[in-house]
């Protein structure tokens, strides 16, 4: 291992846990994970609503799914990640740990929104109903009050550290919430259909179907990564204000 005057170098990425390091990096990289979100949509909806054949049971109808299934897999991976991040707060007491945590949430939110939004679009014509007490619809449903609520906790805390530490256990004890969403259509007898994709049976898909639901997803999580780069930096600049690399920022007019 080659090693550079302050250690090896593999050292050197926990930098990067720093705020001060942290935000120009993030900077760097918000435009490339936009930029590669757009292109993946533009690909994914190209292929999902104009090159993937009709579905013969579910007609030209079932094409939500290329926003639905991205934006339901977004929903919940995004609460894992959280909770994640919650669990290296508590354990480490850093604080971009906590931020990262809170930039995700209004993100998680919006994708959990989208998710029960669409699924609604779709049930109305198949099932003859916007909404039923589906054990998926209703564990997703109670996904996104647990992200309207991490941000509800956090933001009526006025000392950050209480806020961090009362965010990150309602993660925590939130993500448990996951296995159920995700594992509801084989523990109970549900109107929602079973996984088209799974590690045992492979896909049912047809593979342009597929491959835009992929790269539908592609495009979800570039944007998900992009959206919490520029929520955390945010977040940086209200929390380290008071410090001086932030103020020669501000003062120099530098992003």
């Amino acid at each position: 291992m080659k090693l550079s005057h302050n250690g090896p170098r593999w050292l050197n990425l926990f930098s990067f846990a720093s705020p001060m390091q942290f935000y120009p990096l993030a900077g760097r990289l918000i435009p490339l994970f936009m930029t590669t979100a757009l292109l993946f949509c533009a690909v994914g909806l190209w292929l999902g609503l104009a090159i993937a054949p009709g579905d013969a049971q579910q007609g030209e109808g079932y094409r939500i799914i290329f926003l639905h299934v991205p934006t339901s897999w977004m929903a919940m991976f995004i609460y894992i990640v959280m909770a994640f991040w919650s669990v290296m707060h508590l354990a480490l007491r850093t604080r971009l740990s906590a931020m990262m945590a809170q930039a995700l949430a209004p993100t998680g939110a919006l994708m959990a929104f989208l998710s029960l939004l669409t699924g609604a679009l779709w049930g109305k014509p198949m099932w003859g109903t916007w909404w039923v007490w589906d054990a998926r619809l209703t564990s997703m449903l109670l996904l996104f009050f647990l992200y309207l609520g991490f941000i509800a906790l956090t933001r009526s805390i006025d000392e950050p550290d209480r806020a961090d530490k009362a965010g990150s256990v309602l993660a925590i004890v939130g993500v448990f919430n996951v296995p159920v969403i995700y594992f509801s259509v084989k523990w109970w007898n549900t109107l929602h259909q079973g996984a088209s994709i799974s590690m045992e049976n492979g896909s049912s898909m047809a593979s342009t179907m597929l491959i835009a639901m992929l790269v539908m997803s592609l495009a979800a999580w570039m944007y998900s990564i992009a959206a919490c780069l520029s929520r955390v930096r945010t977040l940086i600049l209200q929390r380290e204000g008071h410090t001086r690399w932030v103020k020669e920022r501000i003062a120099q007019g530098e992003k």
